[in-house]
């Protein structure tokens, strides 16, 4: 069971708080020495990364076997090199149209890649097309895509990955989000330079910084799409400061709320210092924002004591007493993944199968265009299968005020 805590003093019942330990400084310096930390903060997306040779959903219905599922992604990257692939900031944004493959056999939450060798579309996430473009294609070729849809496919998944992530991760992992959460509408992601081992987080953290302007203003960009539904967005870790310091930006600029287009903003084991998250609240409308947070993310742990020790968002312990008196003066949603982190750094717990559904559930509710949802034009119309309800709160809580349609 996924848990709930809702802020502005709103009532839920806490269990105690499981303090963690502090590390001295001694201590730490032994940890980085010997790479333990490196283990914890090397590699944010935390992929389940696995080897399907002999899947079992490699299934044969006639003869052939299953074609790969299509998921076509609008790119846009600040990372260097002709196709946006590089590790290494850009001095402009490179935007692309790119379509990803996912097996037939595919075990959601994980993302099948080979182990050595090859890679096979029939087994593995593939790349299957990369077609570049200018501002001006970018802007046509979603409005082409939105074309026609209505309801919840109307909308936008904007993904903002973390430290320590590829371009193909990232990829890969926007794919698996999409698929495993039976998403309908358009997905987008945004890359910055973010590899690299543990003693490059302040590097990738400047990159982050670096990145800000461009993500603001794709947010703009989209915003001003007439066809568009929502702008829904997933960040995950850093990708989370960096997110909500471009729409703090925006805010600043005089769009708080994108046109009214903003939707969902779903942060991911957000690695963000406590005090800044208030900054950015203080612009940036908490009601939009829900934390996906657990307490026993180590990832997190690593990156507090490289701040100084100061607290990360996304350990908020909703059922520690003092962290729920914080999260009541936040006015945000918070949800307790702790029971889901089962991987080593606790860190990739929104990615779990049971998650990325709910997630999906939740930025697709039902809205009244929905109602001839069977007309949605496009190769990915809506999953009729999918129960679109909130994520399941730990006890009774009041119902957050329903987001405007766009326009209203």
């Amino acid at each position: 069971m996924i848990q709930v805590s809702m802020g502005r003093g709103r009532n839920s019942k806490m269990d105690q708080i499981a303090r963690g330990r502090q590390t001295s400084k001694a201590g730490w310096a032994a940890i980085l020495l010997s790479g333990f930390a490196a283990i914890f903060l090397s590699g944010c997306v935390v992929d389940k990364v696995s080897d399907v040779t002999s899947s079992v959903g490699d299934v044969f219905a006639t003869g052939e076997p299953k074609a790969p599922t299509r998921v076509p992604m609008f790119v846009v990257s600040t990372r260097k090199g002709k196709a946006g692939d590089a590790n290494e900031l850009s001095d402009g944004i490179r935007e692309s149209l790119q379509t990803v493959t996912v097996p037939p056999g595919h075990r959601a939450g994980d993302i099948e890649r080979p182990s050595f060798g090859g890679e096979n579309p029939q087994k593995h996430f593939t790349v299957s097309a990369y077609r570049g473009l200018n501002d001006s294609d970018f802007q046509t070729e979603l409005a082409s895509h939105l074309s026609g849809r209505i309801g919840s496919n109307r909308d936008v998944l904007l993904y903002v990955h973390g430290f320590n992530t590829s371009y193909d991760e990232a990829r890969f992992r926007l794919a698996q989000v999409v698929t495993d959460g039976r998403f309908g509408g358009v997905p987008i992601l945004f890359t910055w330079p973010a590899s690299g081992s543990l003693f490059d987080y302040e590097a990738a953290k400047e990159s982050a910084s670096a990145s800000r302007d461009a993500l603001a203003q794709l947010l703009i960009q989209l915003s001003d799409v007439p066809d568009i539904g929502r702008i829904q967005i997933v960040a995950h870790s850093m990708g989370s400061w960096l997110t909500m310091e471009a729409l703090r930006q925006d805010a600043i600029a005089g769009r708080p709320d994108l046109n009214g287009k903003l939707g969902e903003i779903m942060l991911a084991a957000p690695d963000i210092d406590l005090t800044v998250f208030k900054q950015q609240i203080a612009k940036v409308d908490p009601a939009h924002i829900s934390l996906l947070v657990s307490a026993n993310d180590r990832a997190l742990s690593v990156s507090r004591r490289l701040a100084g020790d100061r607290p990360r968002v996304g350990a908020l312990n909703p059922r520690n007493p003092a962290d729920k008196a914080i999260i009541d003066g936040l006015g945000v949603r918070v949800y307790d993944l702790s029971s889901q982190a089962t991987d080593l750094t606790g860190h990739g717990a929104y990615t779990a199968p049971d998650v990325v559904r709910q997630i999906g559930a939740r930025i697709g509710e039902s809205r009244v265009q929905d109602a001839d949802v069977t007309a949605v034009l496009g190769d990915r119309p809506v999953d009729t299968k999918v129960v679109t309800q909130p994520l399941p709160p730990e006890s009774p809580v009041a119902a957050p005020p329903p987001v405007p349609e766009p326009g209203k």
